[in-house]
C-alpha cells in the first residue's frame, strides 16, 4: 500500500476505535471521550497490542505514517495552548488577588511538593533509568513535581460545562485558580529546558518577544475583528517557530502567543466554537497519537507502582492545598473539596507537559508513561468524585438561602 492509504488506514482507526468504545460502554461520567482517545492508543501503541501484534504496528504506524501524524498533533496542540493562554483572565485574577494567590499558590505548591517527594523515592526505588539521557536528577525531580501539580485548563473548561457550574461563582473563582496555575507552570518549564549553551539565544528570544508583542497588541486592536483571527495564527506560528529555535519548545512559544493577547479581542462565541472544532478534527490524533508513544522497558509494574504513587502525591497533594486555602479564607464546608478535585484535573495539558519533557530528553519512556497514566487516571476520578459533593454543596447552600 502507499503511505498515504497506510496514513488513512490509521486516521481510521484513530477515529473508530475510541468512539466506538465511549459509546458502546457509555463511558462519559467517569471517562470523557478524550481520555477514552488515550487510553485507546496506549492500548494499540507498541507496548501491549503491538507487542502481542508487531506487524500489525509496524504496517500500520510506519516511519512515515507516525511524521505525518506528528504535523497534525503538532498543529492542534499549538492551536489548544494558543487559545488557553488567549483564555487566561489576569485581570480578574488581580481583582481578586488574596482569595486567588492563596489558593493557587497551596493548590499549586503541596502536589509539587509531594509530586517531588515522589519523584525523589522513584529514583530511589527504582534507580537513575528514568531520567532522561539530556536532564539531570533536579530537572526529573521537578518535573514530576510540577507534572503533579499541573491543572488542564481547557479540560476544566469542558468538565464545569458538563456540571453546569462554568459561568456560575464557583466555576469563575476555579477558573481564576487554574489560570495563575497555567503561567507558574509554563514558567517553570522554561526554568527545567533552560540550556545554558543557549543561554543567549533564550534571552534575545524573550527580549524580542516582548517588543514584537507590544507591537501585535496594537496591531490587533486596529484591524477589523475578521483578520485578527488569521494574524493570530500567524503569529502563533512564528512564536512557537522562535522558541523552538531558542531551545525552549514550540509549546512554550504558542502559550506566550496567546497569553499577551486578550480574550476581547476575539469572539467568544467564536472561540468557543474553534476550541471545540479543533477538539473534534485535530485532537483526536494527538491523544492517540500520545498514547502510542507509552513504553514499558523498565517493566510494566515498576511502571504501574510509580503512577500509582504520583496519583497519590497530585490528587492527596491538591486536596490538602485547597483544603487549607478554604481554612484560611473561610469557605463554605464542602466547596474545598469541589475545587479541589475539579483542579486536579489533568489530561491534555499535564500530557503535553509530559510529551515536551520526553522530547527534550529530561525524562524517559518508562517515567513517560508513568506521567501519561497519572494524568488519565486523575482526569477519569473528577467526574465521579465531584458530582455528588456538588449536589450536596448545592443543595446546603440552598437550604441557607431558603432559612435567610
Amino acid at each position: 500500500m502507499s503511505t498515504s492509504e497506510t496514513f488513512l488506514i490509521g486516521m481510521i482507526i484513530i477515529l473508530t476505535v475510541p468512539y466506538m468504545v465511549w459509546r458502546m460502554f457509555r463511558t462519559e461520567y467517569y471517562a470523557p471521550l478524550v481520555v477514552i482517545q488515550i487510553v485507546c492508543g496506549i492500548l494499540l501503541g507498541p507496548g501491549i497490542l503491538g507487542a502481542i501484534f508487531p506487524h500489525y504496528y509496524s504496517f500500520v504506524f510506519n516511519p512515515p505514517v507516525i511524521s505525518a501524524l506528528n504535523g497534525i498533533t503538532w498543529w492542534g496542540v499549538m492551536i489548544f495552548v494558543w487559545i488557553a493562554g488567549i483564555e487566561l483572565d489576569v485581570k480578574r485574577a488581580w481583582r481578586n488577588r488574596a482569595e486567588t494567590t492563596i489558593t493557587a499558590g497551596l493548590a499549586l505548591g503541596a502536589p509539587l511538593v509531594l509530586g517531588s517527594l515522589a519523584a525523589i523515592a522513584i529514583l530511589a526505588l527504582l534507580g537513575d533509568g528514568w531520567v532522561g539521557a539530556n536532564g539531570a536528577k533536579w530537572q526529573f525531580v521537578l518535573a514530576i513535581g510540577m507534572a503533579s501539580a499541573v491543572t488542564s485548563l481547557p479540560i476544566l473548561v469542558l468538565f464545569m460545562e458538563t456540571l453546569g457550574v462554568l459561568r456560575k461563582s464557583l466555576g469563575q473563582r476555579t477558573l481564576r485558580f487554574a489560570s495563575l496555575d497555567d503561567v507558574a507552570i509554563w514558567g517553570v518549564l522554561a526554568l527545567i529546558l533552560l540550556d545554558w549553551n543557549r543561554v543567549g539565544r533564550e534571552g534575545g528570544f524573550l527580549i524580542l518577544f516582548a517588543g514584537a508583542a507590544y507591537g501585535v497588541r496594537l496591531l490587533m486592536r486596529r484591524i477589523p475583528e475578521k483578520d485578527r483571527w488569521y494574524v493570530g495564527l500567524i503569529w502563533l506560528a512564528v512564536c512557537g517557530f522562535a522558541a523552538d529555535w531558542a531551545g525552549m519548545h514550540f509549546m512554550v512559544g504558542a502559550f506566550l502567543a496567546g497569553a499577551v493577547l486578550d480574550s476581547d479581542m476575539f469572539d467568544q462565541e467564536q472561540m468557543d466554537t474553534l476550541r471545540k472544532h479543533v477538539l473534534l478534527v485535530l485532537m483526536p490524533v494527538y491523544f492517540l497519537s500520545t498514547g502510542l508513544r507509552t513504553n514499558w522497558e523498565i517493566g510494566g509494574v515498576a511502571v504501574f507502582g510509580a503512577a500509582a504513587l504520583l496519583i497519590v502525591a497530585s490528587a492527596g497533594g491538591k486536596l490538602a492545598g485547597v483544603h487549607l486555602a478554604g481554612r484560611i479564607l473561610k469557605w463554605p464546608m464542602g466547596e474545598a473539596s469541589v475545587i479541589g478535585w475539579l483542579l486536579q484535573t489533568k489530561a491534555l495539558i499535564g500530557i503535553v507537559f509530559v510529551t515536551i519533557l520526553l522530547d527534550k530528553g529530561i525524562i524517559t519512556g518508562a517515567a513517560f508513561t508513568a506521567t501519561l497514566l497519572m494524568a488519565v487516571g486523575s482526569t477519569m476520578l473528577t467526574i465521579p468524585m465531584v458530582t455528588p459533593k456538588l449536589a450536596r454543596l448545592m443543595s446546603g447552600q440552598a437550604e441557607t438561602s431558603l432559612e435567610d
